[in-house]
């Protein structure tokens, strides 16, 4: 009987699928939409309050510029994939407007904001 249970056990470890921790935290923006709290896609790039950019690759996590040289290099190797932009709500919005060019360069047709449910 313990046997089974340790084969269980193995079995599970081995086939749930761990997430990478974030490279910072954020505090996504509030959305008064029922599409509030988002899920996140295959790719996810961060955006912390002083608008530096992270992303998490297989590699490890990068930060700015090497974040971008990261997530094109993911991008590369997965075409089909869609990118999910995690942005503090204390971002400046200057910056996210000069980092969403840079991501249609990339090939990001569409690029998805998590938020989170705005409390009333």
């Amino acid at each position: 009987m313990i046997n089974i249970v340790f084969l269980l056990l193995i079995f599970f470890l081995i086939t749930a699928q761990i997430a990478p921790p974030a490279p910072f935290a954020v505090t996504p923006p509030a959305a008064n939409s029922a599409a509030a709290e988002n899920s996140d896609g295959p790719l996810i790039l961060h955006l912390d309050a002083a608008g530096t950019p992270g992303f998490v690759s297989p590699e490890g996590p990068a930060n700015g510029d090497a974040a971008l040289a990261a997530l094109a290099a993911a991008r590369a190797a997965c075409p089909d994939c869609t990118l999910t932009l995690r942005a503090d709500r204390a971002a400046p919005a200057r910056t996210l407007a000069a980092l969403l060019p840079r991501l249609t360069a990339m090939g990001f047709a569409q690029v998805d904001l998590a938020t989170r449910a705005a409390t009333p």
